[in-house]
């Protein structure tokens, strides 16, 4: 029987440079669109004949290497791989679950700061480019948990590490990209659920706490002022912790801005545009230097590597820096606009259906209509990365 490993292993492999050789086996196009880093694509399906041979030919591995198998979820690659055991090969390892494991692989890492009274926890989700927090009051015990995923189960797993209680569950908009886990976080631990006062005007049916601007959540020692930034979306709210950390959403990353035609529409997008320029401008970069920008994302090729992140250390910049030294921010309005609306980026695949999801407009089924949903890497930035 072939072994297996889960995708974490597989991270455990990656991050240490272990010398094996990934071979994903699904068709080219889903290969090509999003992929784990250093995967090379055999396309396979059971009953395929000549196997190792096509193998050996396309990436000249031979029956000594170290192989390890992944496809979509886990099936396929088995199959790829029980046909090269025996035909010879003797190191074959299949990941379980496939690249629908490797999409639900997280880090979590400590974002440093000066703070005694608040503690920031990133949560990374590996394949998807996404960033959640948890914000604990190191004090009292309580916690606010911003833009979770829809894997619910590593923000609760996390505050019970951390020995702490989520009371506040925040939203910075109606998510496009990956279906969010915020409200049913919030129904989970029995948390209130915030997300900015026009989300109603984004059609969002279900429950939540409306935050106008400058309105503030306390949660435990924690003040956290909700502020009004639209651009990428109308509804976006960005959330300002005890003027330490300002949680960004889609507005402002680390290497660019948001994009900001997924709401307005191609033809609308100057609009919004000149909307996020005066909420950049006028809100964002108005907030003192030190104040850490903590994104919503981070960009990822579809090749599943990054230029702008090392596992294991937080995405996170400066007012200061990103205000002084970004490029994008530099430029008068007029050339913002034009820079942001010339060569709109691919939209997110599915991101219609996404958004119907996140506002309670649409059921999702089941896991695996999820996993569908959310194939590729996040595409909420502008297509170029140099803000």
């Amino acid at each position: 029987m072939v072994a297996r490993i889960s995708a974490s292993d597989l991270r455990r492999l990656v991050d240490d440079d272990a010398d094996f050789e990934l071979i994903d086996t699904r068709p080219p196009d889903n290969f090509a669109a999003w992929h784990a880093p250093g995967a090379r694509n055999v396309p396979f399906k059971p009953g395929d004949v000549d196997v190792a041979q096509r193998l050996r030919e396309q990436t000249g591995l031979e029956p000594d290497a170290r192989i390890v198998t992944i496809c979509a979820m886990g099936i396929t690659s088995d199959h790829f791989a029980t046909a090269l055991e025996q035909a010879g090969y003797e190191n074959v390892t299949v990941v379980e679950g496939g690249m629908r494991a490797w999409s639900a692989v997280y880090d979590t890492v400590t974002v440093p700061t000066d703070a005694d009274d608040v503690t920031i926890i990133q949560v990374q989700r590996r394949a998807k480019g996404c960033l959640g927090y948890l914000v604990i009051s190191r004090r009292t015990g309580t916690a606010a948990v911003i833009d979770p995923t829809r894997h619910t189960a590593e923000f609760v797993s996390l505050a019970d590490r951390h020995e702490v209680e989520i009371t506040d569950v925040f939203d910075t908009h109606v998510h496009a990209d990956h279906i969010s886990g915020g409200r049913k976080l919030a129904d989970e631990v029995g948390a209130t659920y915030h997300l900015g006062e026009r989300a109603t005007e984004r059609g969002v049916q279900y429950e939540f706490d409306p935050l106008s601007r400058n309105d503030v959540v306390t949660v435990g020692d924690l003040s956290i002022k909700a502020l009004a930034v639209p651009g990428h979306t109308t509804e976006m709210a960005n959330y300002l912790v005890n003027d330490v950390a300002v949680f960004t959403g889609d507005t402002l990353f680390t290497a660019s801005v948001g994009r900001t035609e997924l709401q307005f529409g191609d033809a609308a997008a100057a609009d919004g545009a000149a909307l996020l320029y005066d909420s950049l401008h006028g809100t964002l970069l108005a907030e003192p230097d030190s104040v850490l920008v903590c994104p919503g994302h981070f960009a990822l090729e579809a090749d599943g590597t990054s230029s702008e992140v090392t596992p294991g250390e937080p995405v996170f910049a400066t007012i200061r820096a990103l205000r002084t030294a970004a490029p994008l921010l530099q430029l008068p309005e007029a050339e913002f606009v034009a820079r942001l609306t010339a060569n709109l980026p691919e939209k997110p695949p599915n991101y219609e259906t996404v958004i119907a999801i996140n506002t309670g407009a649409r059921d999702l089924t089941d896991e695996q209509e999820a996993t569908k949903l959310e194939l590729g890497p996040n595409n909420c930035a502008i297509a170029e990365q140099t803000c």
